[in-house]
Formats: structure tokens, sequence, C-alpha cells
């Protein structure tokens, strides 16, 4: 009766830690969607910002149209990424966006009624502000990746990983040329 007390005990122990370790699990795979879905946010508030800096350039810069066509391209190129969930082409995409609005932003240096323009300042302003968030929410995310990768990686939660279908997260990475600032001085020369 003693031994079969202590097997009962036992097997109530390991379920428990099994359960526990499962449901760390989800807990982390929850966090690593949660971050995503603050930078996709970011990402569609950023999306929606951006014809609304093109028309105001555009009524500027009408000799200026490639900048622009760059501008709204790239945010093509953003959004089907985003879309599709593909990472390694949202970075590229996000490279060739930050390019063409560092573009924009160094031609319209050129014209100062633009520059002056209330519309323009606020835009910028509030697109520079969310590509700080997007930064910032994309460090949250690579961390939450961490995390989970780490976790589905160690015994023995890798053993409860692998049976119940918990797949590794992908880090969202940017390349060198998206790391490093943008050159300006580069932007003007033809």
């Amino acid at each position: 009766m003693t031994s079969m007390l202590v097997l009962l005990i036992l097997l109530i122990v390991v379920v428990g830690y099994a359960v526990g370790i499962y449901n760390g699990l989800v807990r982390v795979r929850a966090a690593v969607k949660l971050a995503w879905s603050n930078i996709d946010v970011l990402l569609v508030q950023r999306h929606d910002e951006l014809p609304k800096l093109v028309a105001t350039c555009s009524q500027y810069l009408k000799y200026e149209q490639q900048t622009l066509e760059r501008v709204m391209q790239a945010r093509a190129a953003v959004s089907g990424a985003r879309s599709s969930g593909n990472l390694a082409a949202l970075g590229a995409a996000e490279s060739g966006l930050r390019t063409g609005l560092a573009g924009l932003f160094a031609v319209a240096e050129s014209y100062p009624d633009l520059k002056a323009n209330q519309a323009f300042q606020h835009l910028q302003q509030r697109i520079t502000g969310l590509e700080q968030a997007i930064s910032d929410r994309r460090e949250i995310y690579n961390e939450a990746v961490n995390i989970n990768n780490v976790r589905i990686d160690t015994f023995p939660e890798s053993l409860l990983a692998s049976r119940y279908d918990f797949p590794p997260a992908q880090m969202l990475h940017f390349g060198a040329d998206q790391k490093s600032d943008v050159d300006f001085k580069g932007l003007f020369q033809t």
C-alpha cells in the first residue's frame, strides 16, 4: 500500500511538472505572438501614413516623382512581406522603405515651402516616431523569440515541445545596411 501511494504521488508530481512545462511553453509562444502583433500594429499605422506623406510632398516635388514612387513601391513590398509573414522578405523590404524615406526627407530639404508645411512636418514627425517604435518593438519581439527558442531547445522542455508541435520562431533580422546610418550625402549625388 505504501509503495502504491509513493508511486501515485510520484505520478502526480511528474504529471504536474509536465503540465507546468507545457503551460510555460504556451506562455512563451503567446509572448512571441503578442510581440509580433505589436510590431504589426505599428507597421499598419506607418503603412497608412505614407500615402498622406507622398500626397503632401507631391504638391511640391513635381520633379521628384521617382523618389515618391520608390517610397510607394517600398511600402507595397513591406505590406506584401507583412501579409505573407515572411520575416526575411520583411527585413529586405524595410531596408528599401527606410532608404526611400531617407531620400524623400533629404530631397524635401531642398524645398523650403515643403519643409515649412505643417502637414509635412506632422507626418515627418509621426513617421519618424513610428520608425523608432518599430525598432523598439523589434527588440522586444526578438527577445521573446529567443526565450521561446531556448525553452523549446532545452531539456526536458524539448521533449514536450517536439511532441506537441512547438516550433521555433523566426527572429526579425536586418542586414548591415539596414542597421547603419543613412548616407544623406550619397542620396544627393547623381
